[in-house]
């Protein structure tokens, strides 16, 4: 029998646990939870453990302060920083949260020399930058999770606004993660009919504008957090994907070579996920107004990049 492949996540806050929770509840293999707070990981990995016999999974759930249990991963999750608070832009995070996310990768990357890295944490699309900089990583191994979730949220608002089921619901978005998010409208479809067709445009225009602010909406909510659950389902779609070798399409932000006029960046858009991480990056034509909005998403992220000399 085959080992269970090893998932390793950094940070065991609320992400960082709910990756483990629905992880393990999928039976994706086998949990470290790492966090630099004595003993929350531990016991938060004892508690998902105990689920195990009423949830029917055997994987082995395991918390640590140190990297050495991280060992031959074939995924890590980081969602190691800190979060958003009220009035906080996402370039206040900036700089502390490089600081973060690159001192974990330097050690992660010690002991897991094939994994694949999935970065959560904000500001999204420069921590993968950094995160791919620091590993000596190919750039198909290093994604960031941004674009499923911006997706989800889309996805839930079309369902609501159209009272249908939200498996009857895609949606396709670009860009870097945060207010300069590309949503496509002309290809986010109800049962393969365009929402175009089915939506008159300030409508839609609505729905945009609420899923560019999905995160801070849920912030205002609630005060001293951020939203966790919906992140951590769109990592772990991320991570079946990989484990399961599904050659999924998804959202992701990828390294981008010369794809859609940019090069040398890490920007959302829609990629093939399957066992060796990023295999493919999907390209569509894109019209000229939604071009100068990716342009202008991919200039936003750029900044933060330059801001962190990488």
């Amino acid at each position: 029998m085959a080992a269970r492949p090893k998932i390793s996540i950094i940070g065991a806050g609320n992400v960082g646990a709910s990756v483990a929770q629905y992880a393990v509840e999928r039976e994706l293999g086998d949990v470290v939870l790492v966090d630099v707070v004595e003993g929350i990981p531990q016991g938060k990995a004892l508690d998902l453990a105990q689920a195990g016999p009423v949830h029917g999974y055997d994987s082995h759930l395991v918390g640590s302060n140190g990297y050495d249990e991280t060992a031959d991963s074939d995924v890590v999750v980081i969602t190691a920083g800190l979060a958003r608070k009220p009035g906080m832009t996402r370039d206040d995070l900036l700089f502390k949260n490089a600081e973060i996310v690159g001192s974990v990768v330097d050690q992660v990357v010690k002991r897991s020399k094939n994994a694949i890295l999935i970065l959560v944490t904000n500001p999204l699309d420069a921590m993968v930058q950094l995160a791919w900089r620091k590993s000596g990583f190919p750039a198909e191994r290093v994604l960031g999770m941004a674009g499923v979730l911006d997706s989800a949220r889309f996805r839930t608002f079309i369902a609501r606004e159209l009272d249908v089921s939200v498996e009857n619901v895609t949606a396709f978005v670009l860009g870097g993660h945060g207010d300069t998010m590309v949503p496509l409208p002309r290809y986010s479809t109800v049962a393969g009919i365009p929402i175009t067709d089915l939506l008159p445009a300030d409508r839609i225009q609505a729905l945009v504008t609420r899923t560019a602010n999905g995160g801070a909406e849920i912030v205002s909510f609630l005060k001293t957090g951020s939203a966790y659950y919906a992140p951590a389902a769109s990592t772990v779609e991320m991570v079946e994907a990989i484990l399961k070798d599904k050659k999924k399409i998804l959202p992701c932000a990828a390294y981008l070579n010369g794809q859609y006029g940019v090069k040398g960046l890490y920007v959302g858009v829609p990629v093939k996920l399957g066992r060796k991480g990023v295999e493919q990056i999907i390209e569509i034509k894109l019209q000229t107004d939604e071009q100068a909005a990716f342009d202008k998403s991919a200039a936003a992220v750029r900044e933060l990049v330059d801001k962190l000399k990488l």
